[in-house]
């Protein structure tokens, strides 16, 4: 055997159990990291990523480092990341929500500036729990399976009766506006002529 594959087989061999010594450690690691990340899929993930990384770069584990020490600090390297990533990823959450938040108030406000007038004026002359089920599903925003629980009904029944509404408010928008309904009632005309 040639001196140069002697070395390379003295080196895999040392890296061999350098790998053979991390694994027998993985419920030492796992230990090190329940602690300090937020759900335990959270820690088994960094382990294996941080075992994946090891066995990448087993030819960096020198024999005169201890390859436990070593793979702690890899660890420790993996959960700076992962803070990071968590940082991240709630800026970019953060963000979103205030981004929605503002185009949904935005919107709303705008809604409320070209939705007909008449509809307002309109909703007392429908049946009384249609009127109501209108005013807090469509412009108060309450959830149909809350309204639901509010009537004392089922969420089917809740749906079928806020489609019967509808369908009401539709006619009686049609016979009071006109042509203006057709449009969707935005920007509506019809109380100023």
């Amino acid at each position: 055997m040639r001196k140069l594959d002697m070395v390379h087989s003295m080196q895999h061999d040392v890296n061999e159990g350098a790998l053979q010594v991390l694994v027998e450690n993985h419920r030492r690691f796992l230990a090190f990291l329940l602690p300090r990340v937020r759900q335990p899929e959270d820690a088994e993930e960094i382990r294996q990523s941080a075992f994946v990384r090891a066995s990448e770069k087993e030819a960096t584990i020198r024999t005169d480092e201890s390859a436990v020490a070593w793979f702690y600090r890899l660890l420790r390297n993996a959960l700076i990341d992962y803070y990071r990533r968590l940082d991240i990823e709630q800026r970019a959450l953060d963000f979103m929500t205030v981004e929605t938040q503002s185009a949904t108030d935005s919107l709303d406000d705008e809604l409320k500036g070209t939705v007909c007038a008449c509809l307002y004026d309109l909703l007392p002359t429908l049946k009384p729990e249609y009127a109501e089920l209108l005013r807090q599903v469509d412009l108060n925003g309450v959830a149909v399976p809350v309204m639901a629980e509010t009537l004392g009904i089922t969420a089917n029944n809740a749906g079928v009766r806020l489609h019967r509404a509808r369908q009401a408010l539709k006619e009686r928008l049609v016979e009071s506006c006109g042509t203006c309904t057709i449009h969707g009632c935005l920007d509506c005309t019809c109380k100023s002529c």
